[in-house]
């Protein structure tokens, strides 16, 4: 029939490209590290030390898991080859429906496994910090930041990740002054990179009682998270370290003990800060975090050779400087000013439909044509 024999040759088509992401996604490298880690994990004391023996076990997960998805796309392409020659020997066009749900999910899975092969950067397999900032605008521009926190809590659900709240303070009267949160997944960093920069927001404000046209903007910095590996120079007196009552939800003992901590780091002028845990200490730990993280960040920015040397990147936040802007009114449009990539579906963006652009953003990083912001 007709329709198996059009399938039969699309797969035809899509079987080198299978093969290519296999080469791609380097499998055969993949084997042989699993074949150490488990060689290494069955050795007696392994589990000595517990922090490595999970990341050791972590890292098992991941390449098996690889290694897995890339047997079963190719499982199903012969799973549709035979479901064709099936559909043909029998002219059966019942199966017609299950063929085209089978090859467009095939193509999708390859799609996705495509821009993993984009992740080779020296962070990108790693977890990911990411914090929010209102630009100048008041309750307008906290709400705009609250919106992008939702949009990338989203996200996170979306793919299955887990996210962290190091870091949140509450508007005034509405939305957020800052947040920062921990995405834990494979590859967290390396999608979510491209996200960093100025996102602008045009809408008509529902904190205006004359519902004027409105425009705000608010920052997002993404910093990896760095294993206690990864060596960063942090000198001791290069540290300011204050503490604070703890502001918004968390009940009575977070507002009653200065558990806070806000950490300046004096060569950079950075200032990070963390108030969600109830422990003083806890909350130091996830300050070093960040500034080991935004410290890294602005060495990769500046490709300085020491600490000492960075200056600090600062980006106004502000018209001009963004890299995506997000029209509500008087039309609907998401558009990315790196890539061009633009969509109408401003709700699915919202509610952290963000592959698209992910996607068109490592392909133009990886093709060289992104547009310099």
């Amino acid at each position: 029939m007709l329709q198996f024999d059009e399938y039969k040759v699309k797969l035809n088509n899509l079987l080198p490209d299978l093969e290519k992401l296999a080469l791609a996604l380097d499998l055969e490298g993949a084997e042989r590290e699993l074949d150490m880690l488990q060689a290494e994990s069955a050795a007696d004391g392994f589990w000595d030390n517990l922090s490595k023996a999970q990341k050791v076990q972590q890292r098992m997960k991941n390449l098996q898991d690889k290694v897995d998805r890339q047997r079963k796309r190719r499982s199903q392409w012969e799973d549709l080859m035979a479901l064709c020659d099936m559909g043909n020997e029998f002219e059966d066009e019942s199966l017609v429906p299950e063929l085209e749900e089978g090859f467009q999910q095939l193509e999708s899975d390859m799609e996705a496994a495509r821009l993993q092969t984009l992740l080779s950067g020296e962070y990108d397999s790693f977890n990911v910090i990411l914090t929010i900032h209102p630009g100048a605008g008041g309750t307008e521009a906290q709400d705009w930041a609250q919106m992008l926190y939702r949009m990338y809590t989203r996200w996170t659900e979306r793919h299955g990740f887990t996210y962290q709240i190091m870091d949140y303070q509450e508007g005034d009267e509405a939305g957020i002054k800052s947040a920062t949160i921990m995405v834990e997944g494979e590859n967290a960093y390396g999608y979510l990179r491209g996200e960093h920069g100025v996102h602008r927001l045009v809408r008509v404000s529902p904190f205006d009682a004359n519902a004027r046209r409105q425009t705000s903007f608010a920052s997002v910095e993404v910093m990896p998270d760095l294993p206690e590996d990864v060596e960063v120079e942090i000198r001791p007196e290069d540290i300011e370290m204050q503490v604070y009552r703890a502001s918004g939800a968390g009940g009575q003992h977070i507002n009653k003990t200065s558990s806070a901590v806000r950490l300046i780091h004096k060569p950079t002028g950075i200032v990070v800060a963390s108030q969600q845990e109830r422990s003083q200490f806890q909350n130091k730990d996830n300050c070093m975090k960040m500034l080991r993280a935004k410290l890294v960040e602005l060495q990769m920015q500046e490709k300085a050779e020491k600490i000492s040397d960075l200056k600090g990147v600062q980006l106004k936040i502000e018209w001009g400087s963004q890299i995506r802007n997000y029209v509500f009114m008087p039309y609907q449009l998401v558009k990315d000013l790196r890539t061009n990539y633009e969509t109408s579906g401003i709700n699915g963006v919202m509610d952290g439909d963000l592959d698209s652009f992910i996607n068109a953003y490592l392909t133009a990083e990886a093709t060289g044509t992104l547009i310099q912001k």
